[in-house]
């Protein structure tokens, strides 16, 4: 991975219109100074985090003024241009959304059944997030190149917005009301799949318009997150190829 070191570079950086995947600052720096590093994160919905002296230790030979950025080693892509593009194929959106999903190998696994399956895209949070590196790609084997991976600092209010274009907003928790078989999944469609540990807010719960649940026998309460997306997708594909053959 690429490091930016320092405040000037990195706000070059910016400007220069490159994609910055994270940001560490020094937690004793005056906010003024970083005022405008600050201001660009939160508008390209960057991941900022404020760390002690110590974390820099590693970086004792570079000037890097209490701040270092990463570069981003993919492009990221705006989630509305995305499903207005696939409504003008005449094509019905399928997105995925993932909440608070940090396991690197859990986040491949998704990006490359997401691509198998041919989602339009994949939505990602800024914060409480996966980091997209090198270990993404290897466990993704590439896929990462070949599917829009979108970011957002709200994942609420996007998907309020998402909502906005027609698409269903369907919650994949294992406390759901009705099993995936029971959603139409022909209409346009975003899956929400959640962390496995503290599942999806309870905010997106509430704006979702369905909570779906894959049905399990025995002790097991829940599968792994990338399993349940291979699932859900995969239910997806299949109720579309039976409409076109019907």
């Amino acid at each position: 991975m690429k490091y930016i070191y320092g405040i000037n570079p990195l706000i070059e950086a910016f400007n220069a219109g490159k994609t910055i995947e994270k940001i560490w600052i020094n937690r004793n720096i005056r906010k003024k100074e970083i005022k405008e590093i600050l201001t660009k994160a939160q508008d390209k919905a960057v991941k900022v985090n404020f760390v002690p002296d110590a974390f820099f230790k590693k970086f004792a030979s570079k000037n890097h003024q209490g701040i270092i950025g990463i570069l981003s080693i993919i492009e990221y892509e705006n989630i509305e241009n995305i499903i207005t593009s696939v409504f003008e194929k005449g094509e019905s959106p399928i997105i995925v959304i993932l909440n608070g999903v940090t396991d690197v190998r859990n986040f491949g696994a998704i990006v490359r059944t997401s691509l198998c399956a041919n989602a339009d895209a994949i939505l990602i949070e800024s914060k409480h997030s996966v980091m997209v590196n090198e270990d993404a790609i290897k466990t993704s084997a590439g896929a990462l190149f070949h599917i829009p991976i979108c970011r957002t600092s709200s994942l609420f209010n996007t998907i309020k917005n998402i909502k906005k274009y027609g698409l269903q907003i369907v919650s994949c928790t294992e406390t759901g009301n009705k099993t995936l078989f029971e959603i139409d999944f022909t209409k346009p469609t975003a899956i929400v799949l959640g962390d496995e540990d503290k599942g999806i807010n309870s905010q997106i719960i509430k704006i979702s318009d369905y909570t779906a649940l894959i049905p399990l026998k025995n002790k097991i309460s829940s599968l792994n997150v990338s399993v349940a997306a291979g699932i859900f997708l995969y239910e997806i594909k299949k109720q579309r190829l039976c409409m076109k053959h019907v």
